[in-house]
């Protein structure tokens, strides 16, 4: 069962938190879970089954700016793990894997690149990689209004919020058939989620287009990649590049997926993720 409750740091800000609870009956992985730009923190619903197949515990949060959640003034990606590192804490829980979905995968890997003794594993859905590194054209192959919207950000918070001014919006450009398809199936769920405003998506943005605050050679646990070869919104290049960056990564690339439609290969992600932690942990 689903509970929310609304935590209160050592530093005074409030984080939003969601746990699935503890898995009595048998040994329960803990997956904590990174939504993606402009979605809240709750576990995804289309999920729910294949995890309790799986025995997985859901931990989540919404990020600072997002829903329930504080402000965090001038955060960057790094500052994932801290606020992380306190909920599992209050949650007494010791070891754990990370998933994230789009701009979530940035902290996914933030939490294994600075908490190391305690991530397990890894799991990156069509996330995003640094801004512009080396051998990466970050911006090629994004759609046109997605492209407009870190372009501003890299310009500043000024341009940024004056862009979502009078930004329009075109599904049928940023999304795929295969992503629209599955938004009126099993993933209509993401429009009931929405974050409902801009505060955190204009934050999550200018941490993307800044230097994250770790270097990607700090993660060690292993990492699946799993990325649509069609998608629009972060193109499957950005794991390209990320897998050649981190030491113990695996790609899984999804011809004919866009951005919202590798969401149906959540199922893989999650069983990559127990098998993985059950070969890391003694005794299993």
């Amino acid at each position: 069962m689903l509970t929310k409750r609304d935590l209160t740091l050592a530093d005074g800000r409030t984080l939003r938190v969601y746990d699935s609870g503890p898995i009595t009956d048998r040994g329960e992985l803990a997956v904590f879970w990174h939504h993606g730009t402009s979605q809240l923190g709750t576990p995804p619903a289309p999920l729910g089954q294949v995890a309790d197949q799986l025995g997985i515990r859901w931990v989540s949060y919404d990020r600072p700016s997002y829903g329930g959640s504080s402000e965090l003034p001038g955060r960057d990606v790094a500052a994932t793990a801290a606020d992380v590192a306190e909920v599992v804490d209050r949650l007494g829980i010791e070891r754990f894997a990370t998933l994230g979905t789009s701009g979530g995968g940035p902290s996914a890997l933030a939490c294994a690149a600075l908490l190391p003794q305690r991530v397990v594993a890894v799991a990156c859905l069509a996330g995003l990689a640094p801004y512009e590194p080396a051998g990466l054209d970050w911006y090629a192959g994004m759609a046109a209004d997605g492209e407009q919207e870190l372009r501003s950000a890299v310009a500043g918070r000024p341009a940024l919020k004056k862009y979502f001014q009078t930004a329009e919006f075109d599904p049928k450009t940023m999304f795929t058939p295969s992503d629209l398809a599955v938004l009126e199936a099993d993933w209509a769920w993401m429009g009931s989620n929405g974050a409902g405003g801009i505060d955190g998506i204009i934050d999550d943005d200018l941490a993307y287009v800044k230097p994250w605050g770790f270097e990607l050679s700090q993660v060690q646990a292993p990492v699946l990649l799993l990325h649509g070869e069609d998608d629009r919104i972060v193109p499957s290049a950005h794991s390209r590049w990320l897998a050649r960056q981190l030491p113990q990564a695996h790609l899984s690339l999804q011809p004919g997926e866009g951005h919202v439609s590798i969401l149906t290969h959540g199922r893989t992600a999650l069983e990559w993720l127990r098998l993985t932690a059950d070969r890391s942990t003694p005794g299993r």
